[in-house]
């Protein structure tokens, strides 16, 4: 697969097919992405691979903290507290074309509940990753471990994984923390489901829509 097909035809899998993934499958793809840039070679990711009774937990917490209205608290703030245009427009039409793609009408608020809710059954994938980094390091850091976690996605697609960021399941970070035993010096980024995609599922043949590059790039000659 080449560089352009890998980035273009990336999307966030909403639907797994019940496939394993295996440990040597997951090493070669972090064996990839470990090559990924970071400022003076500080390589900050730190990741925990999550599979069965461990992921089940993790689900199962997450979803008794947000049924039983526990506040969330993330380590950092993920979206801006008041949201103006152009960011706020295109966050909704993204809500509405996911909702679109679920079949999902605006004034079904159950069926808005449970997609919600599917984001800490990870979609029924069959391996989460969980991506740390340690509170010492700076936002240069930060910028480090989205290049790790983009290199991640597209290596996965190497080997036929489909793959969906979620920083929701970072809204908890504690329960995740305590549960893989990671120290409180770490900060929880988010959470990478991880999987064979279901092609036939509506959720995965949708795509959300980009901004042409004359929309955010100026050149000066």
């Amino acid at each position: 697969m080449n560089i352009e097909d890998a980035i273009k035809g990336r999307i966030s899998v909403r639907a797994y097919l019940d496939k394993d993934v295996t440990n040597e499958t997951i090493t070669a793809v972090l064996d990839t992405a470990r090559w990924s840039p970071s400022g003076t070679n500080t390589q900050p990711w730190k990741v925990a691979v999550v599979r069965g009774n461990s992921k089940q937990r993790i689900s199962d917490e997450l979803i008794k903290a947000v049924e039983g209205g526990t506040k969330a608290n993330p380590d950092y703030l993920y979206y801006p507290e008041e949201w103006i245009e152009p960011f706020k427009g295109r966050r909704f039409q993204c809500g509405m074309d996911l909702y679109g793609a679920l079949d999902i009408g605006r004034e079904d608020k159950q069926k808005r509940i449970e997609a919600g809710m599917a984001n800490f059954k990870f979609f029924g994938a069959p391996v989460t990753l969980f991506f740390f980094i340690d509170k010492i390091m700076g936002k240069g850091s930060w910028f480090d471990m989205g290049m790790f976690i983009q290199s991640v996605m597209l290596a996965s697609r190497e080997h036929g994984l489909g793959s969906c960021p979620q920083a929701s399941t970072s809204d908890y970070p504690d329960i995740i923390r305590k549960e893989l035993g990671v120290s409180d010096q770490y900060d929880l980024i988010c959470g990478l489901s991880l999987g064979y995609p279901d092609d036939d599922k509506a959720v995965n043949q949708y795509r959300t829509r980009r901004e042409e590059v004359e929309g955010f790039t100026d050149f000066f000659d």
